[in-house]
């Protein structure tokens, strides 16, 4: 029996540890945890409800802005506070650009490292001035006396790298441009929330800019040349990786139980559809069976609506992330999630682009369910938002108001349910004499690290190790690839 604990997971936001078990050349056993504690929702307590929506987008640089929404709409719920439909659509728009922004940030920036063979790079002969550069950087940083030379790119794990050099120096400069990328996403967010990260528009009632029409069209503009990045380059590369990495395709399955909040409200609904798809079936999401659980967090166990008081000497918690659970099970949530709920939902875009992509790939549909059916659902779901950002964009009136006025009132309650980057976000409020009363966050890597429940059931990314097969010598590179698929946001999990 072999143990392997990687501690810290590098290229994730926060402190994650992952240890595991192998049996007979797989894992057999893997816990999962968080290594801080943070405290946003005792702090919330007491405060204005208008606080929340500024203060809750501290808990992540990466996704800000769908903390501003979720916390914007549990105030607006509490305060019976609808916001008009143009503020929805210019909330779909900056959670839109952010969305992109985390997609590509992910797949590049902190997961492509896992299967590039960046050592490649000192053989590459390229005419490519940027890839040049990039050469002589790693070479000169090689021949250095620093700890940690040429890095985020070296050290690396070892493991099973390809020595297709044509495909090494493809991915790297795809990975430089999707430095670009990001920044004109960044730069959409700030034209319509007036500044990244943090926006600053988003409140309770709707949204407080009034774009012109040169901004709208700058954003237009910014939109244009993320989609052709996104249909050219992104999507091509993420099958391209999936072809030089086939085992991966069913390695990392997990679960199979999905669940997602809904997100990207239209006059009809929300464009992504809420649900949850156990075994092929789908069924309509019950907020009443949402639940969290500390068994094994270092959490003092605390009534329904009540804030958890941390707990650091609790015998057997191995977490400082909760567990949450729907209807008592554990759920995977993020965009793989979404894809599969829309399409067993029946939504047509999704369904088209789903069939299309694994018949190019030569997949049956059961291949998403694993580490590259993660990837692929982010660059379909990047490919399907940027088309879709387009619409909202021309229903989009400058001269009309985005905002509602906002009515304060002496007590309430309201929860606010969206879907961010990484998966199912909810926020939820209890309002007593003008001020918070209580205030709890369930975030997307929330459920996906969670410790075991109650029941000793492991959390999503526990499960999704379980039967990964690793090489004798292995570092952890196996579970490394299996645990960044589901982009780690612990920062947030933890909040």
């Amino acid at each position: 029996m072999g143990k392997v604990t990687i501690d810290p997971v590098t290229r994730v936001e926060g402190h994650l540890r992952v240890s595991t078990e192998t049996k007979g050349g797989t894992i057999h056993q893997a816990r999962v945890a968080g290594e801080m504690y943070r405290g946003f929702e005792q702090i919330l307590a007491g405060r204005d409800p208008l606080d929340a929506p500024v203060i809750t987008q501290r808990i992540c640089g990466v996704c800000p802005v769908s903390h501003a929404i979720a916390s914007s709409r549990c105030v607006e719920n509490a305060l019976e506070l609808p916001p008009p439909l143009s503020g929805k659509l210019l909330r779909n728009l900056i959670l839109g650009a952010n969305f992109l922004q985390s997609h590509i940030l992910h797949f590049y920036q902190l997961s492509a490292l896992d299967f590039l063979n960046i050592e490649g790079i000192l053989s590459l002969k390229t005419r490519d001035p940027q890839l040049q550069e990039l050469k002589g950087w790693v070479v000169q940083e090689l021949d250095s006396n620093r700890i940690l030379p040429a890095a985020p790119f070296l050290p690396r794990l070892k493991g099973d790298y390809p020595a297709d050099l044509s495909w090494t120096q493809n991915l790297l400069s795809h990975y430089l441009q999707a430095l670009d990328m990001r920044r004109k996403a960044h730069s959409m967010i700030a034209l319509l929330g007036w500044k990244v990260p943090h926006v600053a528009s988003i409140v309770p009632g709707g949204v407080t800019c009034t774009p012109t029409y040169g901004e709208l069209e700058a954003f237009r503009g910014h939109l244009y040349i993320l989609r052709r990045f996104i249909e050219s380059v992104y999507l091509p590369d993420v099958m391209a990786t999936a072809k030089q990495f086939p085992d991966y395709t069913r390695l990392g399955t997990g679960l199979r139980r999905f669940l997602a909040f809904g997100a990207f409200p239209e006059a009809e609904g929300d464009w992504l559809p809420s649900g949850t798809v156990d075994s092929r079936s789908f069924s309509s999401l019950r907020e009443g069976e949402i639940r969290e659980e500390t068994a094994y967090s270092w959490y003092v166990d605390a009534p329904e609506q009540e804030t958890s008081l941390p707990d650091p000497e609790k015998e057997g918690a191995y977490s400082w992330i909760k567990a949450p659970r729907y209807g008592g099970k554990a759920c995977e949530v993020g965009p793989l999630a979404r894809l599969i709920v829309a399409y067993h939902a029946g939504q047509p875009s999704v369904k088209e682009m789903v069939d299309d992509c694994m018949n190019r790939l030569r997949l049956n549909h059961s291949a998403l369910k694993s580490v590259f059916g993660r990837h692929l659902a982010r660059a379909l779901e990047a490919q399907l938002l940027a088309r879709r950002m387009e619409v909202w964009l021309d229903q989009i009136d400058p001269e009309t108001s985005h905002v509602a006025e906002y009515v304060p009132r002496s007590q309430g309650s309201g929860s606010g349910l969206i879907e961010a980057p990484r998966g199912a976000l909810g926020h939820w409020i209890t309002i007593a004499e003008g001020r918070i009363a209580t205030y709890q966050c369930m975030v997307p890597s929330t459920w996906n690290f969670s410790p075991m429940g109650g029941r000793k059931d492991p959390g999503p990314v526990e499960s999704a190790l379980l039967g990964t097969p690793v090489a004798r010598d292995s570092q952890g590179l196996e579970a490394a690839r299996v645990v960044r698929s589901f982009d780690p946001c612990i920062a947030c999990a933890v909040h």
